[in-house]
């Protein structure tokens, strides 16, 4: 008899803002996101708001098994603190994980030092690393151009593959490094524009168009993104490429079963 409750694979958007105007107006959410892949909850990226926006969607901070960082600034990581402590239900339950960057952890830390106390453990993040949490398996092919170390990421499950390129400028390993059937792009800018270190429209276009996932996803707006309407953005750049792309909306859950096809 087959199974009427197969595993859930989801991705939930707890926010879309991108760089400090976006994320200092509240203009869209700056929550990160929540992964549910086959049972094993992961919060990537907890900015301003992110305590907020997970209890908003019914999300239950003592389900995550990792917080997972991919750099230091405060867009992902302000709320990084709080949701260790929710994670751990208050530090009453020694639980979970934090994977982060090293200049994370070290000199200026982002997550207090009494709170590494609250979890089973602290993974440093370094480029071509592998990692296991759960049934999940991620690694960070390459380290980002960013003024601060950061690493996006290639998650595995046992039924599909997804990649998150997080914040930096365009360079041509990220085509080589997330090759993917499902594509997250941090996308801030309209242009790019020198000497910020940020994706623009088409450095997404370029990076979709060469690795030639299922589906591609753009995240993360600066405010010329936001105003020139991202849905009607990723219209275009599906025409563009050839490839389905959509654009993230505060609370959107996506599920990976999506990505399947004859």
């Amino acid at each position: 008899m087959a199974d009427k409750n197969p595993s859930a694979e989801t991705i939930t958007f707890l926010g879309t803002a991108g760089a400090r105007f976006m994320v200092t107006r509240q203009l869209a959410a700056s929550g990160g996101m929540w992964l549910d892949l086959d049972g094993t909850e992961i919060l990537l990226d907890p900015g301003p708001g992110s305590i907020v926006q997970s209890v908003k969607r019914k999300l239950k901070a003592e389900k995550l098994s990792a917080i997972i960082l991919s750099h230091r600034h405060l867009d992902h990581s302000a709320d990084a603190n709080i949701m260790v402590e929710a994670m751990t239900s208050g530090g009453f339950r020694r639980h979970g994980w934090v994977f982060a960057p090293a200049d994370a952890l070290e000199n200026e830390p982002v997550i207090f030092s009494y709170l590494r106390d609250f979890v089973e453990g602290v993974e440093i993040l370094k480029e071509g690393g592998s990692y296991s949490v759960g049934s999940v398996s991620f690694r960070t092919p390459v380290r980002h151009q960013h003024p601060v170390e950061t690493y996006g990421m290639v998650f595995s499950t046992a039924n599909h593959e997804f990649a998150y390129i997080a914040d930096t400028r365009y360079f041509d390993d990220l085509c080589r490094s997330y090759a993917s059937e499902l594509l997250i792009i941090n996308v801030v800018l309209m242009e790019p524009k020198e000497p910020v270190a940020h994706l623009a429209l088409p450095d997404a276009a370029r990076i979709i168009k060469t690795v030639k996932p299922r589906l591609a996803i753009l995240s993360h707006f600066g405010m010329g993104v936001w105003k020139a309407r991202p849905w009607e953005i990723a219209e275009s750049m599906s025409a563009e490429t050839g490839v389905k792309v959509i654009a993230a909306r505060d609370g959107m859950k996506f599920d990976l079963a999506q990505l399947d096809g004859d």
